[in-house]
């Protein structure tokens, strides 16, 4: 089945290492807790908001070797009052899993996005 998967971090400040080790931490988590192999990946679109321009997120997925999945990255909507300093992504997946057994992930000051998806343990 192809599934599709959700989650965002936060970041403090526009740097492009604290933008790439963000994003990872947020790769990281997503593939680990939905069981996603590298190869299972279908596409992966990043977005951020319009106060972090340092880096592309998905050169954190290059850097981890992930360098034959279609990335994309793009600005999220300057809506006012958004959550600042916000990485999102959505991947889209090939697994064996049912729609609701999918766990998103929301990471850092992003826990707030989507409090009714936020797990126990692990979401920092």
């Amino acid at each position: 089945m192809l599934r599709a998967v959700r989650g965002a971090t936060t970041v403090e400040e526009d740097g492009a290492e604290a933008i790439l080790q963000a994003t990872e931490e947020l790769l990281r988590e997503v593939v680990g807790r939905n069981g996603i192999e590298e190869e299972d990946v279908v596409s992966v679109l990043f977005t951020v908001t319009p106060d972090l321009s340092s880096t592309f997120p998905a050169a954190a997925a290059r850097e981890m070797g992930w360098n034959s999945t279609p990335l994309m990255c793009a600005g999220e909507i300057p809506v006012p009052g958004a959550l600042p300093g916000c990485i999102r992504l959505l991947m889209h997946f090939h697994t064996s899993r049912e729609k609701g057994e999918i766990e998103h992930v929301y990471l850092r000051d992003a826990r707030s996005l989507r409090p009714d998806l936020v797990q126990g343990g692990g979401t920092k």
